[in-house]
């Protein structure tokens, strides 16, 4: 892959435009292209870059804790920036072949609790699947570490809030977070889950990690 850069000028409304343009060439003879204003700060000048994506409703939790939605193989790039040493997947379905070799090749431990994705009125959360979960995500040892489910609303909204009490977030805050990413399609069993979890077992485990004071 070759990156070949070229400046070009264009009259626009009467005024000279420059452009910047970065011609890909693979050895294929493939030709991909990337136009930027030349004032545009942001412009990208790698293939690499380019082609990082993050998986659907992928978000920051904390220092080391990240989620979003079920990653695909076009999502598998930019997951390698975050060096992630684990994944908690929340769903019951089995990993796909395409995913387990990526977490294989890049020395990823997956972390299985099959949660049932129903739909309300027949919601059941299981707590002692969501404590199990919980543990894991809390040792440091698994850091970086991405939690997703299906979507990356329900069940990795309810973890995420049941991690958001032990470091005493009000509730308030903890719904607010949920119905950012769940939106339109925000449970009202998520939330009192969220609400009724007790959280007094892992107060002696230390979060070292978290940003959020506690």
């Amino acid at each position: 892959m070759k990156l070949v850069e070229k400046t070009t000028t264009t009259e626009e409304h009467g005024e000279d435009v420059c452009y910047r343009t970065i011609e890909v060439v693979e050895r294929n003879g493939f030709h991909q292209q990337a136009q930027f204003d030349e004032d545009d700060d942001d412009a990208v000048v790698s293939i690499e870059e380019l082609n990082l994506i993050p998986p659907l409703n992928f978000s920051m939790v904390d220092n080391g804790i990240f989620r979003s939605g079920f990653p695909d193989p076009a999502n598998f790039s930019f997951l390698q920036t975050l060096g992630l040493r684990s994944i908690i997947y929340l769903c019951p379905e089995p990993y796909p072949e395409s995913n387990i070799q990526f977490l294989k090749s890049n020395g990823i431990t997956l972390f299985q609790f099959g949660i049932e994705g129903n739909k309300e009125p027949f919601v059941i959360i299981p707590d002692q699947k969501i404590r199990k979960a919980l543990n894991v995500l809390l040792d440091e040892k698994n850091h970086p570490v991405l939690i997703h489910c299906k979507r990356g609303k329900h069940r990795t909204g309810c973890l995420v809030g049941c991690l958001r009490k032990l470091q005493k977030w009000c509730l308030t805050s903890i719904f607010d977070e949920y119905q950012r990413f769940a939106a339109a399609k925000a449970r009202v069993s998520d939330q009192r889950f969220m609400e009724i979890f007790d959280v007094s077992s892992f107060s002696h485990i230390p979060m070292s990690f978290s940003c959020s004071s506690r």
